[in-house]
């Protein structure tokens, strides 16, 4: 049978793993959705540039 601190240890490391992965996973979102933001703040920006530009030529 394993001692305590032997299942202690790999419950430790377990724990730790899933933490570490919770992270990357959060911050693979955050940029995601940061990358999302600029994208179509972008796209925005196009937009409001050629319906101005439409505006003008009439």
């Amino acid at each position: 049978m394993a001692s305590p601190k032997k299942f202690a240890d790999v419950g430790y490391k377990l724990f730790s793993t899933s933490m570490m992965l919770l992270t990357l996973y959060g911050g693979y979102l955050c940029s995601m959705r940061a990358y999302r933001f600029f994208q179509r703040r972008e796209q925005l920006r196009i937009a409001a540039e050629n319906q101005t530009e439409e505006i003008m030529k009439d």
